[in-house]
């Protein structure tokens, strides 16, 4: 089969490989229809990941056919429609009982290698490195399965691949970013980032009761489609000091919860900008977390820090000050897609989410290598690029 596969810093590769088997009674086999270029895949694209290996086979976003499965499944059989949730879950061990699904405690078969960096070993990930299970990822004709009965979520004929693609993991990340700000009516909320997770964070904050939703970007573009597509305010923090610009928007007070969209390669103007960069380039950093200071320091006293965005390791002059002293709750995690990827189904059957709006770019799955450079080099206003194989 083809598959869009990693060889190095900016080196994606479409070759051909062998097609995956049953490895595990509890398997299936997708035939794959539909796949994505996730923000978080640029994280393996420019290099900020160590254990990845030449050839590993990236994509976590990804739907298709079911076209084998093993003796043990029970839920699916041959010619089902599903779409496939990132992270890899048993279904039995004490997290995915709690629906903490992406810290699955059995998934991970490099799991010694995640405890060296994290303490524990979150679940293990479609096509995202060695140090998250190794998994050969979804952007390609065919991808293996685990737990078939758990991971795997049934799609309606009526629903077409493109408004449901995204129940793989942004939908249910912007989702999950805006519930862990415990909005309340009339509450502020300001994102930091307005990429396809951002976009779906605003979204999901005004879904939940939000009053006002800030977007806060440099690209133009996204700024934009954060207006007309999510009825957001915006400011560009290349034009505005966003503190200040924050404190008067909310009368001093600051945005009742942050969402930080951006993660680890988020950008910064100025000498601390250039600090960062500088930092990250030396190893004496792994992340950049320009967002995620600022986002802490404006929201308002007793006020929720959620973080979508993906870090790796560790940050430089993290404002813990800040949080204590004015008791500051941060909120995060790799989503837990199968704790909402139902209930978002639904909400897009009942036409009150329409993802497709953030897709930009179709491509083949031939042209993997140059979405990734588009995408990563915010190219032709690309926002969301999405794979056919």
């Amino acid at each position: 089969m083809k598959a869009n596969c990693w060889h190095g810093k900016k080196d994606m590769r479409v070759e051909n490989v062998p097609d995956p088997k049953i490895l595990n009674a509890h398997d299936c086999i997708v035939r794959i229809t539909s796949t994505a270029i996730c923000g978080s895949d640029l994280h393996l694209y420019n290099g900020f990941n160590p254990a990845m290996q030449p050839g590993d086979i990236v994509g976590h976003e990804f739907m298709g056919e079911v076209v084998e499965v093993g003796k043990g499944v029970q839920k699916l059989k041959v010619g089902d429609r599903v779409t496939v949730p990132f992270p890899i879950s048993c279904g039995s061990c004490l997290s995915c009982q709690r629906n903490l699904f992406s810290v699955c405690e059995n998934s991970n078969p490099n799991a010694a290698m995640a405890e060296e960096l994290w303490g524990h070993s979150p679940a293990g990930l479609f096509g995202y490195s060695h140090l998250l299970g190794g998994y050969p990822g979804g952007q390609a004709e065919y991808a293996r399965v685990p737990y078939a009965d758990v991971g795997p979520l049934k799609i309606p004929s009526e629903l077409d691949d493109e408004q449901v693609l995204f129940l793989t993991d942004i939908l249910p990340t912007g989702y999950m970013a805006a519930e862990q700000c415990d909005i309340q009516r009339g509450d502020t909320v300001a994102v930091w980032g307005c990429g396809p997770v951002g976009q779906f964070a605003i979204l999901s904050a005004f879904l939940l009761g939000a009053e006002r939703v800030i977007g806060i970007d440099r690209f133009e573009y996204r700024l934009r489609m954060a207006r007309e597509k999510c009825k957001a305010e915006t400011l560009n923090y290349a034009e505005n000091d966003v503190h200040h610009a924050l404190m008067e928007m909310t009368g001093g007070r600051g945005p009742d919860a942050v969402i930080d969209a951006s993660g680890m390669e988020s950008h910064g103007l100025g000498l601390a900008g250039a600090y960062d960069r500088a930092k990250q380039a030396m190893m004496l950093e792994s992340d950049r977390a320009v967002a995620l200071r600022q986002a802490i320091m404006a929201v308002r006293n007793g006020g929720v820090v959620s973080v979508p965005g993906v870090y790796a390791g560790f940050v430089d002059k993290f404002p813990m000050g800040s949080v204590m002293n004015r008791s500051l709750t941060i909120k995060t995690g790799q989503t837990h897609v199968q704790r909402y990827h139902h209930h978002l189904l639904e909400r897009i059957q009942k036409g009150e989410i329409d993802p497709t709006f953030i897709i930009t770019h179709r491509l083949r799955l031939e042209d993997a290598p140059m979405g990734y450079q588009v995408f990563n080099d915010k190219q032709d206003e690309c926002m969301k690029v999405v794979l056919k194989p």
